[in-house]
């Protein structure tokens, strides 16, 4: 191997372990190995330091690319970059012989129990049954781009939308994005958000999949929607 190589992919890993080494770093990973997103005051409370230090932190690991982070409205959130980084550090975590799933601090959101399971989010579906659906749709092979924040449809999965209802040139001729990663707020994860979020809600709405409250955001998953689509609302 070429010594300049060589050199540079020791210097880069020398860099990512020292980033994931310092005691506080490694708590705010540990953290965000149960899937959810967390602010930066949340990340400072679980690594024990002041805000100020845990900006410092998190700007370390978003440099060494260990750490994205997603910005809705007026808040910023913080979650692992990808499947590859959450693999490395449980790789670390049984070579340093500690727990696979190593515990973090309960995430407890404050959301009314009926929002938090199904509501609108502007014109697309949130809630548990939005980020639920949202990851349904990207086992199914029918949406691409899972880290990318934006989605594209799969062959597979333009002819499954379209068969279901989904008018899918209409809904890319929408002024917008076509389909994007848009963080739930209750759940800290992904739902699906965009043009096709949207053509997805109307659809669940024509269909007797999901109803809405006359006079609020909450959304009701009916029979029919388990009944019809059980490998989307199971």
């Amino acid at each position: 191997m070429d010594d300049t190589l060589s050199s540079s992919a020791d210097f880069q890993l020398a860099r990512l372990a020292g980033a994931i080494a310092e005691p506080a770093r490694a708590r705010m990973l540990s953290c965000l190995m149960d899937g959810h997103a967390r602010t930066a005051t949340e990340l400072a409370t679980v690594a024990e330091v002041a805000a100020s230090t845990a900006s410092a932190h998190l700007a370390r690991l978003k440099e060494e690319r260990l750490v994205d982070v997603m910005v809705q409205g007026k808040h910023r959130y913080f979650r692992l970059a990808n499947d590859d980084v959450a693999s490395a550090l449980e790789s670390l975590m049984v070579v340093a012989g500690t727990p696979r799933t190593p515990p973090a601090p309960e995430f407890k959101p404050s959301t009314p129990s009926r929002l938090r399971s199904a509501r609108t989010c502007y014109d697309h579906m949130a809630g548990t049954a939005g980020v639920a659906l949202h990851d349904r749709l990207h086992a199914q092979g029918w949406l691409s781009g899972l880290h990318s924040g934006s989605y594209e449809l799969t062959p597979e999965g333009a002819i499954a939308l379209e068969s279901l209802g989904v008018e899918i040139d209409a809904v890319r001729r929408s002024r917008r994005r076509f389909a994007c990663a848009c963080l739930d707020w209750s759940e800290r994860r992904p739902h699906l958000g965009g043009a096709l979020g949207a053509a997805w809600l109307q659809l669940s709405l024509k269909r007797g999949w999901a109803r809405q409250e006359l006079d609020g955001r909450a959304l009701t998953l009916t029979p029919e929607a388990q009944r019809e689509m059980p490998e989307l609302f199971s």
